[in-house]
């Protein structure tokens, strides 16, 4: 991936969720009886390590079983007509991208399908339940944690993607809700650097102020439709 590219694009939720990827949360936002955050912080992980893998091993189970859809199609099919000139950021831990067929993703909260050892450091594949205590492939130590940015730890990539928003020409969000960041400042860097911005989101989110446009619906069609414009070579467009 080159500094510069002329797009960034940034997925949240929303993508994935047209694929059928639970959310894992009950109506009064509980997880088998435990709040979210109890299972996505490094103390939660210190304190009950089982619970925590239990959760993530549920999580990777289910991502498998489901598959990407017009609007991770869409983005790969537009990866293969720009090369370096698109950067793919993903708030998502799944591999959907990857499998619609997308190859230079930024995950910048990790991943699912990898873990990493609290010994060494070192991330690799995780194909099975962690919760089994594999040994890490580099050093043998059975001390893998799934690699995913919980609350409180740095997203990965941030210095990759600040430098690609200032160089970029256009930045596009595709199914986030604007509430986490440092991902929902994304568009500000951008707009202050000149880049024409754009939504796609089912609904309006916490951040739809900021952009240029917006365009509501869903991603499995809103996405293929921009990425046909931007193919036949249509200009972004700045807000008035």
């Amino acid at each position: 991936m080159t500094a510069t590219p002329r797009i960034v694009v940034l997925t949240g939720a929303g993508i994935s969720a047209e694929s059928g990827v639970p959310t894992f949360r009950d109506a009064d936002g509980l997880w088998e009886g435990h709040l979210v955050e109890d299972v996505a912080t490094p103390e939660a992980f210190e304190r009950d390590p089982e619970t925590v893998h239990r959760f993530y091993d549920a999580r990777r189970r289910a991502v498998a079983s489901v598959a990407p859809n017009p609007a991770h199609e869409a983005l790969a099919r537009l990866e293969a007509a720009l090369g370096d000139d698109l950067l793919l950021v993903t708030q998502n831990v799944d591999d959907l991208h990857e499998r619609a067929g997308s190859r230079r993703v930024l995950h910048m909260h990790g991943e699912l399908r990898r873990a990493r050892c609290l010994a060494c450091e070192q991330r690799s594949e995780a194909t099975g339940d962690l919760i089994d205590e594999p040994p890490c492939p580099a050093c043998g130590e059975r001390m893998l944690r799934p690699d995913v940015v919980w609350f409180g730890e740095m997203p990965y990539g941030l210095d990759e993607i600040d430098a690609a928003l200032v160089g970029c020409e256009r930045f596009v969000a595709i199914g986030t809700s604007g509430a986490v960041h440092p991902a929902a400042g994304f568009v500000l860097t951008a707009a202050a650097f000149g880049a024409a911005t754009l939504e796609l989101n089912l609904a309006v989110s916490e951040i739809t102020e900021f952009f240029d446009e917006t365009r509501l619906g869903r991603a499995g069609e809103l996405v293929p439709r921009w990425v046909d414009e931007v193919l036949a070579g249509g200009a972004p467009r700045r807000r008035a």
